[in-house]
């Protein structure tokens, strides 16, 4: 089931974009049938399941951090990931970084905006991810040496209305390329659309869709 559900997905998606299977709450037997299926890149949002998944699966897994991250868990997520989708704050930057300086590595990581109605969703104003671009682009030193922002991620407003969702990914995308047009180095990466909307998403320059349901069935708590 989930090799039929990979390959109905790969069938629409393009080439050029990225699936992130959202393997959360899902056993490693699960992500195992996906990766004798092809699939290589894999999401987790909670710190200590990605560390006890890690090495239970094969070593050439690109794990991808999707979730709300607290600075006193990096120990259990920067060491393994390719990528920290889901960078909420500068605090949590700036929390990263000093971890990466400290471990001589060089993270790479998208910035989460707001996206949507819910009062509690987290990520940045389109204001202050401009304010820390420029500060980039006009190599204003800012101390952040040791992560690397490779794009914008962001989720829409969970609701079944379309019009709805597709308006948070026209915001989103509207300032993903306000940032290329400046230019800023490495900046190329759209992580939007998930199970219910990623063709959505890929209308609208997603380079990263995150899929979970569609592929592995309902979550196991």
């Amino acid at each position: 089931m989930i090799k039929q559900n990979l390959e109905n997905i790969l069938k629409k998606l393009p080439s050029e974009v990225t699936l992130v299977a959202v393997s959360k709450f899902h056993p490693v037997e699960r992500l195992m049938e996906a990766y004798e299926a092809g699939q290589r890149v894999f999401g987790e949002n909670r710190p200590q399941e990605l560390a006890a998944k890690v090495p239970e699966m094969p070593s050439d897994v690109q794990w991808h951090f999707i979730g709300h991250l607290q600075t006193n868990k990096l120990k259990l997520v920067l060491p393994y990931v390719s990528l920290v989708q889901s960078v909420d704050s500068f605090h949590l930057l700036e929390a990263i970084n000093n971890w990466a300086a400290s471990n001589n590595k060089v993270i790479d990581v998208l910035l989460e905006l707001h996206l949507g109605a819910e009062e509690t969703k987290q990520g940045f104003t389109e204001s202050e991810i401009l304010a820390l671009v420029a500060q980039v682009c006009e190599h204003i030193p800012s101390g952040l040496t040791c992560v690397r922002i490779r794009g914008l991620m962001g989720m829409a407003t969970n609701t079944d209305d379309m019009s709805v969702v597709e308006k948070d990914f026209e915001r989103i995308e509207a300032l993903y390329n306000k940032i290329k047009a400046l230019g800023v180095e490495g900046f190329d990466q759209l992580s939007i659309g998930m199970s219910g909307d990623w063709p959505l998403a890929v209308k609208h320059g997603a380079t990263m869709v995150r899929i979970g349901t569609d592929i592995f069935g309902p979550r196991e708590y």
